[in-house]
């Protein structure tokens, strides 16, 4: 049968090309017309350990990788025991006989099928190395998908090491095509190619956010490397010349964000990526960039913590953080892109609110949103609605006719101060790290301390104009309203269609992506309409419900959490509310 939602996942070690194969088939998987969402799963190391790759395929678009695996391809004998048991009834595992050498336990309903893969990869490609590319052409193989598709992407992949590694890698996979094909009548899941597929993108989050800032005028990056934050960097670098972006790789974070800070001060829209650890270092000088009033865009793609963490897993525990992080009080956006639609938004609308309130911009991604990849129609990037605003910025021609002493600081209703850029020989100030009059000059005095104090806050009364209240998705009349931001919304948008399909009118979702200043109208409405409330977030203090609860007074009745370092998957979501599901309106703590 031919079905419309399907996983493949191939297992290895660090070294064994798991995560190139499983985005090269993710690709072709596109080109054949069909919807992935590709997520890799690797530990901190280079080689070794266990790394794997899920390819989740339909017919129709999809926002959330699944547990449930189909067809498994084991390219090490730990790969076996670590995934069998998510195999469905009626799949295979596919098992390479020189790294299994013993034959593995059954599975009742479950076919395993042995293959000489390293043979197959060597006789083909001369080298083991091109077992990975062997294995997936056993995928098209027994799956019944046309190999060119893949043959294309290896095409593409491949070109640049010459002809002989591109004919290499084609006898590979047509090698393991035709191995598949053996067993093909035997594997009742089958895919379909669909010629009339329109043409779409296969992007990760991290892909999104870059492509977003770089429309949105990001002309000047600073980082030090951190995972998962560091592949933006690695993203503008590879652009750099073609798009006049500035990419400087620093020596530490501390020296990333006063980079940025200059290249900001000079008028040039500057972004630093990291994560939590490296935004950790970042907090003085963030304070910096408040005090100058200087627009500055920082995106933290969140990994567990505390110090080094989990360095490449997944958590949402930073919100609190980011929100409160330096000395004292100053405005700030926090932004939390929560689908790869959304990332290209954040990536240029952080700019416009930075520049427009003269304050720092903090997006809040993380590993699983930055690193999964999905198909997206051509369209889903409105390059169109894209605008650069650069609020009070004052041009040459306006400063020449300015015919008063100019005041980088000045008093405004707003808040917002008109800015020039260094150079004019009119808009001669002192940026100040200290407080300051509105000339810039260091002033210590009470009067002057609570003018500049109340300047910096009252932008807040703007900046919530700018901010949307959560979005609903499923009945606005439901029994559990679920609550989250971030890149939870795609695990739960999957598990309220689910619940719903069970029940109908049994659950909705309020998800957040705009988090601070939070509009508390429509935040307070949304939230009041809800008869049961559950929040859903990957750490383990819900630090969302907290945040609402301190600006709303409104209590979540019960919260599903996640702090294993792993996402949440819809089949999660789903056991926990059949396991917690209570007469009365009060969830426990999933703890």
């Amino acid at each position: 049968m031919t079905v419309n939602n399907m996983t493949i996942r191939i297992g290895g070690a660090a070294g064994n090309g798991v995560e190139s194969s499983g985005a090269g088939f993710c690709q072709a998987l596109g080109r054949a017309g069909l919807h992935v969402f590709g997520l890799p799963d690797y530990y901190s190391r280079i080689r070794g350990g266990h790394n794997f790759y899920s390819i989740r395929i339909s017919d129709r678009p999809l926002y959330s990788h699944a547990e449930p695996v189909h067809l498994l391809l084991a390219l090490t004998a730990e790969t076996i025991p670590r995934h069998r048991d998510k195999v469905v009834e009626g799949g295979a595992i596919v098992y390479d006989l020189k790294q299994v050498r013993e034959p593995p336990s059954a599975v009742p309903g479950v076919q395993f099928l042995p293959l000489p893969l390293s043979d197959m990869a060597k006789e083909t490609a001369g080298t083991e190395l091109a077992r990975n590319t062997v294995v997936l052409g056993v995928a098209a193989g027994l799956t019944g998908l046309d190999l060119s598709p893949m043959e294309s992407v290896i095409r593409q992949n491949f070109g640049r090491r010459g002809q002989k590694v591109v004919d290499g890698n084609l006898a590979a996979a047509d090698a393991g095509y035709k191995a598949g094909q053996k067993y093909a009548g035997d594997f009742p899941f089958k895919l379909r190619r669909n010629p009339s597929a329109p043409p779409r993108m296969v992007v990760s989050g991290t892909e999104a956010f870059s492509l977003g800032a770089l429309a949105g005028g990001c002309r000047f990056v600073s980082a030090y490397p951190m995972t998962p934050g560091s592949p933006v960097l690695h993203w503008m670098a590879a652009h750099a010349a073609q798009y006049g972006v500035v990419t400087k790789h620093t020596e530490d974070e501390i020296a990333a964000i006063c980079m940025a800070i200059g290249a900001a001060h000079m008028g040039a829209r500057a972004l630093v990526p990291t994560s939590g650890g490296g935004f950790s270092l970042m907090v003085e000088a963030l304070g910096l960039a408040a005090m100058s009033e200087t627009p500055v865009v920082i995106y933290n793609a969140q990994r567990p913590g505390p110090s080094t963490g989990l360095a490449t897993r997944n958590a949402q525990a930073d919100l609190l953080f980011m929100l409160y992080a330096s000395q004292d009080e100053f405005p700030r956006f926090l932004l939390a892109p929560g689908t790869h639609e959304q990332c290209f938004v954040a990536g240029w609308r952080a700019f416009n609110l930075a520049e427009k309130y003269q304050t720092p911009a903090l997006v809040l991604s993380d590993h699983y949103l930055a690193v999964a990849t999905r198909t997206l129609e051509m369209g889903a990037f409105d390059f169109d609605a894209v605008q650069i605003e650069r609020g009070e910025l004052l041009s040459p021609a306006e400063l020449d006719a300015l015919d008063e002493e100019y005041l980088r600081y000045r008093l405004t209703p707003s808040g917002v101060s008109p800015r020039a850029l260094p150079g004019h020989p009119k808009a001669v100030y002192v940026a100040e790290s200290n407080e300051h009059d509105p000339a810039g000059a260091l002033d210590e005095e009470i009067e002057n301390r609570i003018a500049m104090v109340e300047k910096r806050q009252s932008k807040l009364i703007g900046m919530v104009e700018e901010m949307s209240g959560p979005a609903r998705y499923g009945p606005a009349e439901a029994e559990t309203t679920f609550v989250c931001w971030g890149s939870t919304y795609g695990p739960l948008r999957e598990a309220v269609d689910l619940l719903n399909a069970e029940q109908p009118g049994r659950a909705n979702m309020l998800h957040f992506s705009d988090l601070w200043p939070l509009p508390l109208e429509p935040v307070t409405a949304a939230l009041a309409s809800a008869r049961q409330r559950i929040a859903v977030e990957v750490n383990a203090t819900a630090q969302l419900a907290t945040l609402l609860r301190s600006q709303t007074g409104i209590q979540m009745d019960g919260a599903i959490l996640k702090y294993d370092g792993r996402p949440f998957t819809p089949e999660y979501i789903l056991a926990r509310v059949r396991t917690d599901r209570r007469a009365s309106k009060s969830l426990p703590l999933d703890r």
